[in-house]
């Protein structure tokens, strides 16, 4: 018997692919992404006293030396607070992307009629991530974009 998996619901898609194209589940600050996942594995797997078995293995392998630093960043990694701009609105001040779309009531940028828009306040680079992922989403569609976007890295 075979199982075919469910086209993610519109509800899932937004809350993993923000207006602007960018793929929030990949986010290292992401609340419930993979990365914020994985950190909470690995440092569970871990444990809270790897810290000085680590200190002692250093002298077999010089890299374990540098645990403490690593346990700070995968702390950090684990935390994932984020629930993604349409949630506690977008990290990057500039950014008129999920007011516009709030107003217009467009889940995503590239499905809108207007687009590619003038000025959609973002820096240069973000600029041409938000017209290539809107270019796919327009084409392809959200779920097909969230495929793509799930296997890739997040940063380039």
């Amino acid at each position: 018997m075979s199982f075919t998996a469910l086209p993610p619901s519109r509800s899932e898609l937004r809350r993993l692919i923000a207006p602007c194209g960018l793929y929030c589940g990949g986010c290292l600050s992401f609340a419930g992404g993979a990365i914020r996942n994985h950190a909470r594995a690995l440092r569970d797997l871990l444990g809270p006293d790897f810290g000085p078995y680590a200190q002692r293995l250093a002298a077999m392998n010089p890299a374990l030396g540098h645990y403490p630093g690593f346990a700070l960043l995968l702390d950090f990694m684990a935390q994932g607070v984020c629930k993604g701009c349409r949630e506690g609105g977008c990290l990057l001040g500039s950014c008129g992307v999920r007011a516009c779309a709030m107003e217009r009531e467009m889940d995503f940028c590239g499905l809108c009629p207007d687009f590619p828009c003038k000025n959609p306040g973002l820096p240069e680079g973000l600029a041409e991530r938000w017209r290539k992922n809107g270019e796919i989403l327009r084409d392809k569609g959200p779920a097909s974009f969230l495929e793509l976007v799930r296997v890739r890295p997040r940063y380039p």
